[in-house]
Protein backbone atom coordinates (compact mmCIF):
# COMPACT_ATOMS: atom_id res chain seq x y z
CA UNK A 1 0.00 0.00 0.00
CA UNK A 2 1.30 3.42 -1.26
CA UNK A 3 0.39 5.73 1.71
CA UNK A 4 0.18 9.73 1.14
CA UNK A 5 1.40 10.98 4.86
CA UNK A 6 0.56 15.01 5.00
CA UNK A 7 1.59 16.67 8.32
CA UNK A 8 0.04 19.72 9.06
CA UNK A 9 2.07 22.74 10.68
CA UNK A 10 1.44 25.98 11.84
CA UNK A 11 3.77 27.42 9.77
CA UNK A 12 4.43 24.77 6.94
CA UNK A 13 2.06 21.64 5.86
CA UNK A 14 4.30 18.80 4.58
CA UNK A 15 3.53 15.41 2.10
CA UNK A 16 5.11 12.68 0.70
CA UNK A 17 4.36 9.18 -0.49
CA UNK A 18 5.76 6.10 1.26
CA UNK A 19 5.88 2.60 0.91
CA UNK A 20 4.58 0.13 3.74
CA UNK A 21 7.94 -0.29 4.89
CA UNK A 22 8.44 3.62 5.13
CA UNK A 23 10.68 4.07 2.10
CA UNK A 24 9.93 7.20 0.55
CA UNK A 25 8.04 6.84 -2.94
CA UNK A 26 8.21 10.84 -4.12
CA UNK A 27 9.86 13.54 -2.91
CA UNK A 28 8.66 15.75 0.26
CA UNK A 29 6.86 18.81 -0.73
CA UNK A 30 6.30 21.48 1.75
CA UNK A 31 3.75 24.27 1.05
CA UNK A 32 3.26 27.12 3.63
CA UNK A 33 0.39 27.71 6.01
CA UNK A 34 -1.83 29.56 4.96
CA UNK A 35 -2.89 32.80 6.67
CA UNK A 36 -5.78 32.24 7.78
CA UNK A 37 -5.34 29.01 8.06
CA UNK A 38 -9.40 28.13 8.48
CA UNK A 39 -10.35 24.93 6.61
CA UNK A 40 -10.96 25.55 3.34
CA UNK A 41 -7.12 27.05 2.25
CA UNK A 42 -5.47 23.93 4.51
CA UNK A 43 -7.87 21.79 2.55
CA UNK A 44 -6.67 23.42 -0.62
CA UNK A 45 -3.03 23.20 0.04
CA UNK A 46 -3.33 19.64 1.23
CA UNK A 47 -4.97 18.79 -2.14
CA UNK A 48 -2.20 20.73 -4.35
CA UNK A 49 0.20 18.02 -2.50
CA UNK A 50 -2.03 15.62 -3.12
CA UNK A 51 -1.62 16.65 -7.18
CA UNK A 52 2.22 16.81 -7.22
CA UNK A 53 3.16 13.61 -5.32
CA UNK A 54 3.29 9.85 -6.68
CA UNK A 55 0.61 7.87 -6.62
CA UNK A 56 -0.99 6.72 -3.78
CA UNK A 57 -3.76 4.48 -2.07
CA UNK A 58 -4.60 5.56 0.96
CA UNK A 59 -3.82 9.42 2.81
CA UNK A 60 -2.62 9.82 6.70
CA UNK A 61 -3.05 13.24 8.05
CA UNK A 62 -0.79 14.44 11.26
CA UNK A 63 -2.98 17.77 12.31
CA UNK A 64 -2.35 20.06 14.75
CA UNK A 65 -5.44 19.78 17.48
CA UNK A 66 -7.93 17.81 19.74
CA UNK A 67 -8.63 15.09 17.01
CA UNK A 68 -11.64 12.31 17.70
CA UNK A 69 -12.48 9.62 14.94
CA UNK A 70 -11.32 12.32 12.24
CA UNK A 71 -13.84 15.13 13.58
CA UNK A 72 -11.86 18.43 14.53
CA UNK A 73 -12.32 19.38 17.90
CA UNK A 74 -9.55 22.52 19.03
CA UNK A 75 -6.89 24.01 16.57
CA UNK A 76 -5.12 26.31 18.82
CA UNK A 77 -2.45 27.06 16.30
CA UNK A 78 -4.55 27.31 13.34
CA UNK A 79 -7.58 30.04 13.05
CA UNK A 80 -10.81 29.50 14.05
CA UNK A 81 -13.71 27.65 12.81
CA UNK A 82 -11.77 24.03 12.56
CA UNK A 83 -14.07 23.22 15.99
CA UNK A 84 -16.95 20.68 14.28
CA UNK A 85 -14.74 19.85 11.21
CA UNK A 86 -14.77 16.43 9.35
CA UNK A 87 -11.81 16.47 8.70
CA UNK A 88 -11.14 12.85 8.07
CA UNK A 89 -14.52 12.82 5.73
CA UNK A 90 -13.23 15.90 3.47
CA UNK A 91 -9.70 14.53 3.03
CA UNK A 92 -11.40 11.16 1.84
CA UNK A 93 -14.01 13.05 -0.20
CA UNK A 94 -11.69 15.46 -2.30
CA UNK A 95 -8.76 12.96 -2.75
CA UNK A 96 -11.08 10.26 -3.40
CA UNK A 97 -9.30 7.89 -1.02
CA UNK A 98 -9.55 6.58 2.46
CA UNK A 99 -8.06 8.93 5.19
CA UNK A 100 -7.59 8.53 8.74
CA UNK A 101 -6.39 11.97 10.41
CA UNK A 102 -5.19 11.86 14.25
CA UNK A 103 -3.35 14.70 16.60
CA UNK A 104 0.51 15.39 14.81
CA UNK A 105 1.94 15.06 17.88
CA UNK A 106 0.03 11.54 18.73
CA UNK A 107 1.54 10.30 14.84
CA UNK A 108 4.90 12.09 15.46
CA UNK A 109 5.63 9.69 18.45
CA UNK A 110 3.97 6.85 16.41
CA UNK A 111 7.12 6.85 14.22
CA UNK A 112 9.94 7.01 17.19
CA UNK A 113 8.79 4.85 20.38
CA UNK A 114 10.00 1.71 20.98
CA UNK A 115 6.60 0.00 22.88
CA UNK A 116 7.92 -0.62 26.15
CA UNK A 117 6.81 0.95 29.29
CA UNK A 118 5.58 4.71 29.25
CA UNK A 119 7.19 6.80 26.41
CA UNK A 120 6.43 10.55 26.14
CA UNK A 121 7.00 12.73 22.88
CA UNK A 122 7.16 16.16 23.04
CA UNK A 123 7.19 17.82 19.67
CA UNK A 124 8.42 22.02 19.31
CA UNK A 125 7.45 24.11 16.22
CA UNK A 126 4.75 26.73 16.30
CA UNK A 127 3.48 25.39 19.74
CA UNK A 128 4.39 22.44 21.98
CA UNK A 129 2.33 19.18 20.98
CA UNK A 130 2.96 16.22 23.40
CA UNK A 131 2.10 12.13 23.13
CA UNK A 132 2.36 9.66 25.59
CA UNK A 133 2.67 5.88 25.13
CA UNK A 134 2.35 3.00 27.38
CA UNK A 135 3.59 0.18 26.13
CA UNK A 136 2.81 1.13 22.68
CA UNK A 137 -0.38 1.89 22.91
CA UNK A 138 -1.36 5.82 22.57
CA UNK A 139 -2.95 7.96 24.77
CA UNK A 140 -4.82 10.35 21.91
CA UNK A 141 -4.83 14.20 22.03
CA UNK A 142 -3.06 14.57 25.72
CA UNK A 143 -2.00 18.32 24.43
CA UNK A 144 0.02 19.07 27.70
CA UNK A 145 0.97 21.96 26.13
CA UNK A 146 -1.60 24.18 27.42
CA UNK A 147 -0.98 23.26 31.10
CA UNK A 148 0.11 25.58 33.12
CA UNK A 149 3.65 25.98 33.66
CA UNK A 150 3.59 28.10 36.89
CA UNK A 151 -0.20 28.86 37.43
CA UNK A 152 -0.01 31.63 35.04
CA UNK A 153 1.95 31.03 31.83
CA UNK A 154 1.45 27.40 29.70
CA UNK A 155 4.26 24.91 28.49
CA UNK A 156 3.50 26.12 24.70
CA UNK A 157 3.58 29.86 25.89
CA UNK A 158 7.38 29.20 27.20
CA UNK A 159 8.94 27.00 24.33
CA UNK A 160 7.12 28.00 21.40
CA UNK A 161 8.65 29.67 18.24
CA UNK A 162 7.43 32.87 19.77
CA UNK A 163 8.81 32.78 22.63
CA UNK A 164 12.45 31.37 21.33
CA UNK A 165 12.38 34.45 19.15
CA UNK A 166 11.51 36.92 21.78
CA UNK A 167 14.26 35.09 24.31
CA UNK A 168 16.85 33.64 21.64
CA UNK A 169 17.55 30.20 21.39
CA UNK A 170 20.01 29.67 24.44
CA UNK A 171 17.68 31.29 26.98
CA UNK A 172 14.61 29.15 24.96
CA UNK A 173 16.80 25.64 24.89
CA UNK A 174 17.03 26.14 28.93
CA UNK A 175 13.18 26.33 29.27
CA UNK A 176 12.97 23.02 27.28
CA UNK A 177 15.28 21.28 29.32
CA UNK A 178 13.04 22.96 32.27
CA UNK A 179 9.88 21.54 30.90
CA UNK A 180 11.57 17.99 30.85
CA UNK A 181 12.73 18.04 34.04
CA UNK A 182 9.21 18.85 35.17
CA UNK A 183 7.54 16.48 33.48
CA UNK A 184 9.72 13.52 34.93
CA UNK A 185 8.62 13.05 38.44
CA UNK A 186 5.22 13.02 37.06
CA UNK A 187 5.43 10.89 33.72
CA UNK A 188 8.13 8.71 35.50
CA UNK A 189 8.95 8.16 31.10
CA UNK A 190 11.47 5.33 30.66
CA UNK A 191 12.12 7.53 27.36
CA UNK A 192 11.34 11.14 26.45
CA UNK A 193 11.41 11.93 22.48
CA UNK A 194 11.77 15.46 21.33
CA UNK A 195 10.85 16.07 17.77
CA UNK A 196 9.36 18.81 15.64
CA UNK A 197 10.99 21.51 13.42
CA UNK A 198 12.83 23.09 16.64
CA UNK A 199 13.74 20.40 17.85
CA UNK A 200 17.09 20.54 15.52
CA UNK A 201 18.33 23.33 17.75
CA UNK A 202 18.64 21.71 20.77
CA UNK A 203 21.74 19.90 21.85
CA UNK A 204 21.51 16.15 23.07
CA UNK A 205 24.28 16.46 25.36
CA UNK A 206 22.54 19.28 27.80
CA UNK A 207 19.76 16.54 28.34
CA UNK A 208 20.09 12.57 30.28
CA UNK A 209 20.32 9.26 28.06
CA UNK A 210 17.09 8.85 28.36
CA UNK A 211 16.14 11.66 26.29
CA UNK A 212 16.01 11.69 22.46
CA UNK A 213 16.30 13.95 19.73
CA UNK A 214 14.44 12.52 16.65
CA UNK A 215 14.39 13.90 13.07
CA UNK A 216 10.86 16.06 11.92
CA UNK A 217 10.40 13.57 9.25
CA UNK A 218 8.55 11.47 11.78
CA UNK A 219 5.36 13.42 11.69
CA UNK A 220 5.22 11.86 8.06
CA UNK A 221 6.14 8.61 8.65
CA UNK A 222 4.00 7.77 12.22
CA UNK A 223 0.94 8.16 9.80
CA UNK A 224 1.76 4.52 8.52
CA UNK A 225 0.76 3.58 11.73
CA UNK A 226 -2.64 4.62 11.97
CA UNK A 227 -3.31 1.53 9.78
CA UNK A 228 -3.75 -1.67 10.57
Amino acid sequence: MRTLCIDVGGTGIKGAVFDANGAPLSERYRIDTPRPATPEPVMGVIFEIASNVTEFDRVSCGFPGVVQDGLVKTAPNLDGLWGGFEAEFEISKRLGRPAKVANDADVHGLAVIEGRGVELVLTLGTGMGSGLYVDGACAWNLELGHHTYNGEATYEDRVSDAARKEIGSKKWRKRVRSVVDKLEPIFNFRKLYLGGGNAARLDKNDFRANVVIVDNAAGMLGGLKLWP
